[in-house]
């Protein structure tokens, strides 16, 4: 894989941890989060995951223009404030390791 590919990988998971910072400072004014699931963090942490590890099976897009915007969706949930986001990236990875093994196994 190219160098430039990598750039392109650092650059996405460095902007969306910022932006994830970013918003959940202005989202959420509480110091800890407890039991509380963000539906929109469950949702991008699925869909990131998801198009990181199973970017084949969409074949509409390539791959590395797949893994990039993954890699932005589930570092705004990586990045945000501390205590918030671990329980919806423990689901994403999750499912989208579980779609993989099946994936794997079927394929």
């Amino acid at each position: 894989m190219s160098e430039t590919i990598y750039l392109l990988y650092i650059l996405s998971f460095v902007l969306g941890s910022i932006l994830g910072l970013v918003l959940s400072y202005k989202k959420y004014k509480a110091p800890y989060a407890i039991g509380n699931i963000d539906i929109l963090a469950l949702i991008s942490s699925v869909v990131g995951w998801f198009m990181v590890l199973n970017s084949i099976l969409i074949p509409f897009i390539t791959p590395y223009i797949t893994i990039t915007i993954g890699v932005f969706l589930l570092a705004l949930v990586l990045g945000m404030r501390p205590g918030y986001g671990r329980n919806e990236t423990f689901i994403g990875i999750i499912i989208a390791g579980t779609i993989w093994i099946i994936r794997t196994v079927i394929l």
